[in-house]
């Protein structure tokens, strides 16, 4: 392939939107976290960080981590609601660490919150370094980027495709970087899209067992359009199919099930 061709199907990244001053702080969770988040057309936590921040239950206890947390919405909604857990936020991006660490302070968490800038993807001694410590979380919650080099159109907003795409193989280096967070028997939880649910059981294979697997659709009788996996590290329990998430309605109202996740007043589990 000619330098030309590459350029022409690998349009040039922009540089994110300025960020000025500071966001102003959004309600989310129905109020129960002000968060600050990058502006609108950079990546923003929505529907997908509530349903990954609801998905283990209420009783989660020890570390939780939150891996690829960006300005820190699932995890932070983990601590507002399951007070006996301590959860860690790793983010690679300097600018959205420093403003997960913002909102942590700003919701009265930092007690419970550490924030590290940290790459998943780094061998192993760099993660070290960066306080990322192999087998010390009881829980890992993750939302990996949704694609890999070659399979997707990347943003032109340097942000967003550096949170929505991996370099080829990066959903396996990912998920063995989060396998290698878990402590044995800890937990994992993670979101995806729908088509990628192969690609996903190849890469938890031999890692997690007890797979459950809940599809989301965003109407009834609609294709799902995303899945809800969780898994335990090492255990040899068989896969469940869960009850599918219904999203919306006929006229495109959350369900009175989504409204209660969006508000923070339910789990999916528990």
């Amino acid at each position: 392939m000619t330098k030309g061709t590459a350029m022409a199907l690998e349009p040039a990244a922009l540089p994110d939107p300025a960020p000025g001053d500071p966001p102003e702080p959004e309600d989310w969770l129905g109020g129960r976290l002000r968060l600050r988040q990058p502006p609108r057309g950079a990546h923003r936590a929505g529907t997908d960080a509530v349903l990954l921040a609801s998905l283990l239950g209420p009783d989660a206890a020890g570390t939780v981590l939150d891996a690829g947390a960006s300005t820190g919405a699932v995890g932070l909604a983990v601590a507002r609601r399951a007070p006996d857990c301590r959860v860690v936020l790793v983010e690679r991006e300097p600018a959205l660490a420093d403003l997960a660490r913002r909102n942590a302070a700003e919701n009265g968490l930092s007690e419970r919150v550490a924030v590290l800038c940290a790459d998943l993807l780094a061998p192993g001694a760099a993660r070290r370094a960066a306080g990322l410590a192999g087998e010390s979380a009881e829980v890992v919650l993750t939302n990996p980027p949704f694609f890999e080099g070659g399979r997707h159109r990347p943003s032109p907003i340097a942000g967003k495709a550096s949170a929505h795409g991996f370099a080829p193989g990066g959903l396996e280096a990912w998920m063995r970087a989060c396998a290698d967070q878990a402590k044995p028997g800890g937990r994992l939880g993670l979101i995806h899209r729908a088509d990628a649910l192969p690609a996903c059981l190849d890469a938890l294979r031999n890692r997690f067992g007890d797979l459950a697997l809940r599809p989301v659709h965003a109407r009834a009788g609609d294709p799902a359009i995303r899945i809800l996996l969780t898994g335990r590290k090492g255990s040899r329990a068989p896969f469940r199919l869960l009850p599918a998430l219904v999203l919306q309605d006929a006229e495109g109202r959350f369900t009175p099930q989504a409204e209660a996740l969006h508000r923070g007043e339910r789990w999916l589990e528990g």
